[in-house]
């Protein structure tokens, strides 16, 4: 992930996503009880301050300073921000710590695929015994339109590369592909969402 790139991307607008939270997040945690909550690539913050008004202690990860300082602004506009701690890191290249988490979010975080697969592992191993893991990303027929000499869709992780490196720890409760709830970003073309939810068993 390049840092530079990123903070360059949030300067170039006051706000670049909708401040909402992203509708798999809201479809499938909401009936989560609270705990810990790993929000990976958490940009302005909108998923995260949706978990801590809802009792969780969320850390939130992102490469951007500029993202992270514009979401404890909003944090703290909300009252929240003793439930959230914003830590700027590359979660692919740096794991964070094995097991303490309830819930590990990714939402539509470019996570590439590694021989080896040691990130996603990193990833994995953060959920905690009893917690979920959930994964939404745009569905690859969308991500189509998105293919360029610099970007290629297939060179990144959906649910179905995931699954099979799961094994017998894990029980997955949802693999799909269904429409999104919300519109997509403004010029884009996604209509659809992949969505890996699955448990790690106690």
């Amino acid at each position: 992930m390049d840092a530079e790139r990123w903070d360059e991307m949030y300067r170039s607008r006051d706000q670049i996503f909708s401040g909402n939270p992203n509708g798999v997040l809201v479809a499938e945690v909401g009936d989560l009880p609270p705990g810990r909550a790993l929000d990976v690539g958490c940009g302005e913050g909108a998923d995260a301050l949706w978990l801590a008004r809802r009792g969780w202690q969320v850390t939130a990860v992102d490469v951007s300073e500029v993202a992270l300082q514009r979401a404890a602004k909003t944090a703290a506009a909300f009252d929240v921000q003793d439930r959230v701690v914003w830590t700027q890191g590359d979660l692919s290249t740096t794991p964070p710590p094995a097991g303490p988490f309830d819930l590990v979010s990714l939402q539509y975080f470019p996570l590439r695929r590694q021989q080896g697969h040691a990130a996603l592992h990193g990833l994995l191993d953060a959920v905690a015994p009893g917690g979920t893991l959930l994964f939404g990303s745009h569905a690859l027929a969308d991500l189509a339109h998105h293919r360029s000499a610099e970007f290629d869709p297939a060179d990144y992780y959906q649910p179905a590369d995931i699954v099979p490196l799961l094994g017998p720890a894990w029980t997955v409760l949802i693999d799909e592909t269904r429409p999104r709830t919300t519109p997509g970003p403004a010029d884009t073309h996604h209509t659809q969402d992949t969505v890996l939810r699955a448990v790690r068993l106690p």
